[in-house]
């Protein structure tokens, strides 16, 4: 078997903003495989200044890994621990390998075209003007749940904001989630999540910044809005530190990227364990192109999870792969009348 890696550069269609800044590219890396027969391939997506994995070394591992293919699946795993993006590359491209297709890794009524996947729509940090024109794009869409990035532009307007949706769809119309991507501090952190309460959201992502287990602890015991985990799971690579992250913390969700949380294997850790509390889960992508967006919402079907999902990221970009992933209505359908159009598998 032959392996090489690929670099690729996506383009953002208008640039997006984050509590980190605003994103005009995306790097991201394929794991190509060979066997002589047929053909693998994974995407490695790493985000710079928020990845574990976002290290000088990083080529360097993928080189390495592609070197290594021989030993296997397993074994790239376990020497790949600090490695999460390129460990859920090596996922896909042996699943890819070894299935009927390249693009086929989890068959089901999903990739039959049968049933769709309820995600949500995505709002990004911008001027008021730009964020209430997303969100009605997403409503004239047809979603019924929406998330908003909060925390860049000042809060009196976001809570205006999401005020002015309020006053026109209902609880019931319309599920909102907030991300804070850690933008409060833990002193002003409740005060702000007890108005943001008022206006009935779902929930909000990551209000203080990873780390800071004792004041996260305290914030998801008193909250009055539930609290979903995000940052808080990158660089937890052990299963006796997962455990009693969650004991310790005991959120009302938790929220995986398998691109940063070590792929299938490492999102089903977190599921399990989470699962073992009572503690609700979903899914996002964390950017990919087509390649990866596929590899997680086909595994994401299999889960069937009741909560809208975070993966809505396909269309963000200019020079994405041409694939049979579509939303409609608000949701993520496979439509596999239209072709795949990957120039690393020609």
């Amino acid at each position: 078997m032959k392996a090489a890696y690929h670099k690729h550069i996506l383009d953002f269609k208008r640039p997006s903003g984050t509590s980190r800044g605003v994103l005009k590219q995306k790097e991201t890396w394929f794991i190509r495989l060979n066997d002589g027969e047929k053909q693998g391939i994974g995407e490695c997506g790493i985000l710079r200044s928020l990845s574990i994995d976002d290290v000088p070394e990083y080529e360097e591992k993928l080189r390495w890994t592609c070197q290594n293919i021989h030993i296997g699946e397993e074994a790239l795993l376990k020497e790949l621990i600090e490695f999460p993006s390129i460990q859920f590359g090596v996922e896909q491209a042996f699943r890819s390998l070894h299935s009927i297709s390249p693009y086929l890794l989890h068959p089901s009524t999903f990739t039959e075209g049968k049933e769709a996947i309820n995600i949500n729509g995505l709002i990004w940090m911008g001027d008021a003007d730009f964020m209430k024109s997303q969100i009605k794009d997403k409503l004239e869409a047809g979603f019924s749940c929406i998330k908003m990035k909060i925390g860049a532009i000042d809060f009196e307007t976001e809570i205006e904001l999401l005020k002015s949706i309020r006053n026109e769809y209902s609880v019931n119309d319309i599920e909102l989630r907030v991300d804070a991507n850690g933008a409060f501090s833990p002193e002003n952190a409740l005060e702000k999540l007890k108005r943001l309460s008022a206006l009935d959201l779902h929930s909000i992502e990551q209000p203080i910044k990873q780390g800071q287990f004792s004041a996260m602890a305290q914030l998801c015991e008193v909250t009055p809005l539930p609290i979903a985990l995000d940052e808080e799971l990158i660089g937890v690579f052990h299963h006796t530190e997962k455990k009693k992250i969650l004991e310790t913390i005991q959120p009302q969700f938790i929220i995986l990227k398998p691109s940063l949380v070590g792929g299938y294997a490492g999102s089903n850790e977190w599921i399990s364990l989470a699962n073992q509390q009572n503690i609700d889960w979903w899914i996002t992508s964390a950017l990919e192109s087509n390649i990866g967006l596929n590899a997680i919402a086909q595994w994401t079907h299999t889960l069937q999870s009741k909560l809208p999902q975070g993966l809505g990221t396909g269309s963000l970009y200019t020079n994405n792969f041409e694939s049979p992933l579509v939303i409609q209505n608000g949701a993520l359908h496979y439509n596999s009348e239209l072709p795949w159009n990957v120039p690393y598998l020609k």
